[in-house]
């Protein structure tokens, strides 16, 4: 904003400047004018026969002879019958050396001419021009805090525009850092209260192996949180090392599911598959496998055993779409976005305390590095993942 009240002083500056200039040298000019005009007769050799046409301002011209005698005309708008007034004029502008200049106190420019026999001086009126000048300064002023007023709020808005997706990951990076923090003082809770029971000799030995097991576990399972918060911060620095290479993703896929059949039908889960073949995209294999991790890991924890859970990829044009569907909680349309957020978990009442929520919050950041798109629809009761990329 101060550089726009710069701009507005110099702008209007140079605009009040320029037009008092150009007044000024149309006046002078016009003077000029009245100034050779010869006399026509000797009878009437101080009355000008008309006035020209680029006369545009009140004016009367004084004619001094040698002798110093005053005469008069021109004056429509002037009592030129006043001839003390007409001598303190004379005797005025007799003071000052400048052929041209500005009466202040009468409110008239004069222009000095000397013609041989008779000295002629040229009043003009700038009573219209202060007025003009006057009316300039008022609409510039009025112009200028109405520019400067809509341009504030023009510039606040935009501000605002520019400022929200900091603000947002801002507001991102302080959830992140409380919520990180909430989820570490759990396990190092569990394993500070475990140790101090094991320090205590009251305890049995085989209690004190339950203690050491409790503590071993905990750390396994804050040890898995850490990675994570060390996986989304490179991720978010692109500091994670995208090694890109032709990775045929239906081979993929397919290798990805066998560690998870046994899983799956230890908890009661039908798995099946239905996957094009050939289909091949450029990306980073580990991180592409990471992906279908996450989502089959996701479809263990949350999807109903009555149901199976299927995982499709096609090849459709110039993209390819890998799902995972399992029947389950329907998610609401809020939380099919939500779900890709830190730390958020729609089902807290099934959370065995091995999640935190970072999961599809790193296979999203996955995703966007590969110019592919992730999302959530909840359809009929079955709840589907999808993962769009380029082929």
């Amino acid at each position: 904003m101060s550089i726009v009240t710069v701009l507005f002083v110099v702008i209007f500056g140079l605009v009040l400047h320029l037009t008092m200039q150009n007044m000024e040298r149309e006046s002078v000019q016009m003077m000029r004018t009245m100034s050779f005009r010869p006399p026509s007769d000797g009878a009437s050799m101080h009355k000008p026969d008309k006035k020209p046409d680029n006369i545009r301002l009140p004016f009367f011209t004084v004619d001094i002879t040698r002798d110093g005698e005053i005469t008069a005309y021109g004056g429509e708008y002037f009592d030129l019958t006043d001839k003390e007034m007409l001598e303190k004029l004379v005797d005025t502008v007799n003071e000052r050396k400048k052929e041209t200049g500005i009466l202040h106190e009468y409110g008239l420019r004069y222009l000095k001419k000397d013609m041989g026999r008779i000295k002629a001086i040229v009043f003009a009126d700038i009573s219209s021009e202060k007025a003009m000048i006057k009316g300039l300064i008022t609409n510039m002023v009025v112009i200028g805090l109405i520019g400067y007023a809509v341009f504030f709020l023009i510039s606040l808005l935009l501000a605002k525009w520019v400022t929200k997706p900091v603000e947002k990951t801002w507001n991102e990076q302080k959830q992140f850092i409380a919520d990180a923090s909430h989820e570490l003082k759990t396990p190092l809770t569990v394993i500070m209260t475990n140790a101090e029971m094991m320090s205590d000799k009251s305890y049995s030995e085989s209690a004190r192996d339950g203690f050491t097991k409790n503590i071993l576990s905990t750390s396994k399972r804050m040890r898995g949180l850490v990675e994570s918060l060390l996986e989304l911060a490179r991720l978010d620095n692109n500091r994670a090392q995208i090694k890109l290479a032709e990775v045929d993703l239906s081979k993929l896929v397919n290798d990805s599911i066998l560690p998870f059949e046994p899983l799956f039908y230890e908890n009661g889960f039908e798995l099946s598959s239905d996957i094009d073949n050939d289909v091949k995209v450029s990306a980073d294999k580990d991180k592409l496998r990471q992906v279908v991790n996450i989502l089959l890991d996701n479809a263990l924890k949350y999807s109903d055993p009555a149901d199976k859970v299927t995982v499709e990829l096609k090849q459709r044009g110039s993209e390819c779409i890998l799902s995972v569907s399992g029947l389950g909680t329907p998610l609401t349309k809020e939380e099919c976005e939500d779900i890709f957020k830190r730390f958020y978990r729609v089902d807290q009442a099934r959370n065995d305390g091995q999640s935190y929520g970072l999961g599809l919050s790193i296979a999203d950041s996955i995703i966007k590095e590969h110019n592919g798109k992730i999302w959530a629809e909840s359809e009929n009761g079955y709840n589907i993942f999808y993962v769009s990329l380029p082929v």
